[in-house]
């Protein structure tokens, strides 16, 4: 399988654990390998300054042009969003090559243990590479491309795929 390039495009530097811990979700989601990828910072063009946060669908475009051959997974931890709605953890091509997530509404203010950061962030990147694989959506109980509009929905989640989902990303279509 092709690999999955996993890009760091964040303000600060992040702490060699979140970056390990994602990789290793992807690999064993996916059965790619996962390299880690350096190039330039976040696309200036990207940032909305009436909405403060950064236009995930600018990213995901920007990362089509100038991200590595393949596919490519961007993790950031400034504050995403899409026009119709008021943040987004992350955002895919579907059948396309680019996913994005951030970290910065995975964390929670007085959140006493950082491994929870840690699983949801390794939750949604496998789900955002899911749509990438052409996954959509998905009803199966703690399948990691359930919908999430919150939180609680991520941790609800196993954080892996469910059979019926391995087996498209199997036959390489994501489509039932």
């Amino acid at each position: 399988m092709e690999a999955i390039h996993l890009w760091w495009i964040g303000e600060r530097e992040p702490r060699e654990t979140v970056l390990a811990h994602v990789r290793l979700h992807l690999e064993r989601a996916f059965g790619a390998s996962v390299p880690l990828w350096a190039g330039p910072e976040r696309p200036v063009e990207a940032y909305d300054a009436r909405r403060k946060q950064w236009s995930s669908s600018r990213i995901l475009d920007w990362l089509d042009r100038v991200g590595p051959g393949g596919r490519v997974l961007a993790v950031t931890d400034v504050d995403l969003f899409i026009p119709i709605l008021t943040f987004v953890f992350g955002e895919a091509q579907l059948n396309g090559r680019a996913a994005l997530v951030s970290t910065a509404r995975l964390a929670e203010p007085g959140l006493p243990d950082e491994r929870v950061v840690l699983e949801r962030l390794a939750k949604e990147s496998v789900h955002e590479v899911g749509h990438v694989f052409g996954l959509l959506h998905c009803d199966s109980v703690g399948c990691v491309m359930g919908r999430s509009s919150s939180v609680r929905d991520v941790d609800k989640k196993r954080g892996e795929l469910c059979p019926s989902c391995r087996e498209r990303v199997a036959r390489g279509s994501g489509e039932a």
